[in-house]
This record gives C-alpha cells, structure tokens and sequence, in this order.
C-alpha cells in the first residue's frame, strides 16, 4: 500500500473495507476476485429463474439446488468467520489489550478491519491495531484458514458438477446473462446478500466515526 490506513479519514477506511468485505469482486484478485464473482452470478441466476419462472442456465449449463447450495456456502463462511472472530476480538479482554488509540468506533473499525481482511485479503490490519500477539495470531488464522482455504471445496465442488453436465442448448425459457438488464440484477444480488450482511457493522465503525466528526 501506498499510504497507511489507519490514517484515513472514517469513510476513507470504509472503501476499503467494503470492498474487501464485497469478497474481493470489485477489483479483486484474479482468483478470488474471479470465483467470488461467479458465485454471486450463479446465485443471481437461480434467484431471478426462481422469481420469472424460467430454468436457471449459465454458460449452458443448468443451475441446480446442489450449485446454489454450494455457492451459498461460498459466500455465508467468510461473513460468519468475520462477525464471530470480530464479536470475539471485542468483549474478550486479550482482544481489547491491543487497540492502542482509546478504542470507541475507530477502535471497532480497526479490529472489522483485520478480520475482513483475513477473511478476504492480505490479512493487514490497521496500524493502531496491536495484531502482533498470540489471542490476534490465532484468531486471524483461524479465519484465514477455513475463509481462505475451505472455500476451495465448494468451488471444486461446483466445478466439477458443471463439469459432468452436458451442454443445454438456449431456448426461449433461458434467461440470458449477457444483457444489461441481467448486469443490473447482479448488482442487486450483489448489494442485498454481500452488502447488507455488513451494514450494521459498518454502522457501528466507519459510518459512527464519521458522524461524530461533525457532532458539535
């Protein structure tokens, strides 16, 4: 990085933090930036099949319970390890021992941070985040090993199920992906199931901070 984040006005922390949070699909990495994009498409494609009642298809492919089983799995573990490790850090007294500023909504944000981005990143931290310890070692491991590297199960998982299946020529009842229409149904997928689950976090960070700089 070229600056410190810790030194980011509150909603200059909240960029970053959101987009990690997003799963790294707003210009994310190659890989994970890649299957975290796919399973929130085919997510999208079974949803928006499921309301307008036509057979979820992607690249040819039927989309099915199985599919959409596992790409929930992809997206629910790194947003269940990041509030539990986070819900931890900050009631237990070894996890609030090293939020070196006098804590409040930047102390919050500092600990969201770390675990959002163990869960979704480099595993950084913000500089006034004490991270160097055995309690902050071992949880961010912990989130960084299953976010990390259980989620390669489920994408194998859904990779070799398309894989087997065989290729369904477009009919009039496939919805198709390529339209604009569709871009803007990703998105919405994308806002209400990424987004949201860490909105009252974010509320309680970031969003708080910045209010209280303009409170008089």
């Amino acid at each position: 990085v070229n600056s410190m984040h810790d030194s980011y006005m509150p909603l200059g922390g909240l960029v970053p933090l959101f987009m990690m949070q997003l799963g790294e699909i707003i210009y994310g990495g190659v890989g994970s930036g890649l299957y975290g994009m796919l399973a929130f498409v085919i997510v999208g494609v079974f949803i928006a099949g499921l309301m307008v009642g036509r057979t979820p298809e992607y690249l040819g492919k039927k989309i099915e319970s199985y599919e959409m089983k596992m790409a929930s799995i992809m997206l629910l573990i790194p947003i269940f390890l990041v509030k539990v490790g986070m819900a931890i850090a900050v009631v237990h007294p070894l996890g609030l021992a090293t939020i070196w500023n006098t804590g409040g909504p930047h102390g919050f944000s500092e600990v969201l941070y770390a675990f959002s981005s163990a869960a979704n990143n480099n595993g950084s931290a913000f500089a006034g985040l004490g991270a160097n310890n055995p309690f902050y070692n071992t949880a961010l491991g912990i989130c960084m090993f299953f976010a990390r590297y259980w989620l390669i199960v489920p994408t194998l998982a859904i990779a070799g199920s398309l894989v087997q299946k065989k290729k369904v020529p477009a009919s009039s009842g496939t919805l198709p992906t390529h339209t604009p229409l569709f871009i803007v149904w990703l998105i919405g997928v994308i806002m209400i199931v990424g987004a949201l689950s860490f909105i009252p976090a974010l509320a309680l960070g970031p969003i708080v901070e910045h209010l209280m700089v303009f409170a008089p």
